[in-house]
């Protein structure tokens, strides 16, 4: 793969400053660029590049994926206008419309038809290890965990062989769950990966929370090996690749060992998340639409009065909301300036000059 050294802000907008180093706890490993060279510095940093906008397909992959009951816009939303045009990123490949995290559902938001839809910008996927340390993508810890049963198999996805987890069927799709290399294979170069990383097959984590020093190194131990597969894995590629995760010691370590962009993931704390994303100088933020000021969505009763889409811009960065699932809030969240929309469903932002 070959290395894209960014200065300016490309189509996804996802910023390229060179690398700040402060003193931490690191380790000098080599460090993963995407490149088969090793001339490239640490200070160069893999930018995210944005496919041409075009039409999702979801047609034939799952009728009882397509079904949900949006509320109708009211006339606020009606009365604002696309002046911004957010990235689309398909949450589990549109999890709304397709069998989640599958080969159907990538295949679905990387086609171009004349559906209603539209083709995803990036695809945000989930992994977790297998047994055999082999890297699958999913969502849950439990393969059949949720009350519907997310999969026809039981266990632990960690603490279950790979041949089991790979031949379980996600929700009655016919559909099995992949392995990275076969999500990764069914991605058009052209078009981004997110890839979230879930766990590293522990109970043992510590979530969405800036951690001290002495925790922080007992926390990377446990992510370690997961994250250098997870990366020998998308140098093997030519798309480019944003890690996002809710995990700080997921985020350290990707940030130690490789060049790629990353992301937290934000839950109870905006500051512990603008913390860690500061610390490891991330590209972009990803926090739930609940936490964007300026629209009908934020919790002033619950949260301080932070505006985190301008404090992320003017320190470089994007600011991706998760998880969007009716125009309605596609369109106040575009009106408050986030720079993409984590969304279960494939036609969002039509409308938007895309």
């Amino acid at each position: 793969m070959v290395e894209r050294a960014g200065t300016d802000r490309l189509s996804c907008r996802l910023s390229v400053p060179d690398r700040m180093h402060g003193a931490d706890d690191r380790t000098d490993p080599p460090v993963r660029t995407g490149s088969s060279t090793t001339s490239a510095s640490r200070s160069r940093r893999r930018s995210v590049l944005i496919g041409t906008a075009g039409i999702a397909a979801a047609a034939g992959v799952g009728i009882a994926y397509t079904l949900r009951g949006l509320p109708d816009d009211d006339h606020e939303t009606d009365s604002l206008s696309w002046e911004r045009d957010p990235n689309l990123i398909a949450h589990r490949g549109f999890a709304g419309e397709n069998p989640e995290n599958t080969i159907a559902a990538v295949d679905a938001a990387t086609t171009d038809t004349e559906a209603t839809g539209q083709r995803a910008d990036l695809i945000e996927i989930d992994v977790v290890p297998t047994a055999n340390d082999d890297v699958v993508v999913f969502h849950d810890d439990g393969l059949s965990e949720r009350d519907d049963g997310l999969t026809d198999a039981n266990g632990i996805v960690w603490d279950t062989d790979t041949e089991t987890v790979t031949s379980a069927e996600v929700l009655d799709s016919g559909e099995t769950v992949p392995l990275l290399t076969e999500i990764l294979d069914a991605i058009p170069s052209t078009v981004g990966v997110n890839i979230e990383l879930k766990n590293p097959g522990s109970t043992e984590l510590r979530f969405a929370e800036k951690l001290p020093s002495s925790e922080l190194a007992e926390q990377k131990e446990l992510w370690r090996p997961f994250v250098d597969r997870v990366l020998e894995i998308a140098d093997e590629y030519d798309n480019e690749i944003l890690l996002s995760s809710f995990y700080e010691a997921a985020l350290a370590i990707s940030h130690e060992r490789s060049t790629y962009p990353i992301a937290p993931l934000f839950w109870g704390s905006m500051d512990d998340g603008l913390e860690i994303a500061r610390t490891y100088d991330a590209s972009a933020i990803h926090p739930p639409i609940s936490m964007i000021q300026g629209t009908p969505f934020f919790d002033k009763s619950n949260l301080p009065a932070i505006d985190l889409v301008t404090l992320a811009h003017e320190d470089g960065r994007d600011v991706n909301v998760w998880t969007v699932d009716s125009t309605q809030q596609a369109k106040h969240l575009a009106a408050a300036g986030v720079d993409g929309i984590i969304a279960d469903y494939s036609d969002l932002l039509a409308g938007a000059s895309r």
